[in-house]
């Protein structure tokens, strides 16, 4: 699990650090941040299982936002036949950056649920 949690710090950093030129990166960046440093201290050994399922739900709640918007991933998937979200990298279309931000909190909520789960286990042991 260490291996993980460091590899998701330097990833969610490295997320966090690409937010810069988002055009909401005032909202991007705490949220990479915030998962960056969980998975730092769960490479230490300390789990905040309390923090672990603020993420999931924050992370949860915001998905579902951008899931069911107007210009959500229901859009991407229905409206505009589920177009490439890879072709360019600028936020031009609404559906694709707001289906790529719901591929960046599946991943984030993965994370939080790994750990939250492995935390289970050493609650268990101790």
């Amino acid at each position: 699990m260490r291996k993980l949690n460091l590899f998701f710090t330097v990833l969610f950093t490295a997320f966090a650090a690409l937010q810069y030129n988002d055009p909401d990166p005032y909202i991007w960046i705490p949220i990479y941040i915030y998962a960056a440093m969980l998975c730092y201290l769960a490479s230490r050994g300390i789990y905040q299982r309390r923090l672990f399922l603020l993420g999931i739900l924050a992370y949860l709640l915001y998905g579902l936002y951008l899931f069911f918007d107007r210009n959500g991933v229901m859009s991407w998937a229905t409206e505009h036949g589920a177009e490439s979200l890879v072709t360019t990298m600028k936020a031009e279309k609404p559906w694709i950056e707001q289906t790529r931000e719901f591929g960046g909190l599946l991943i984030l909520g993965l994370s939080m649920g790994i750990n939250l789960y492995h935390s289970r286990g050493l609650m268990r042991k101790g």
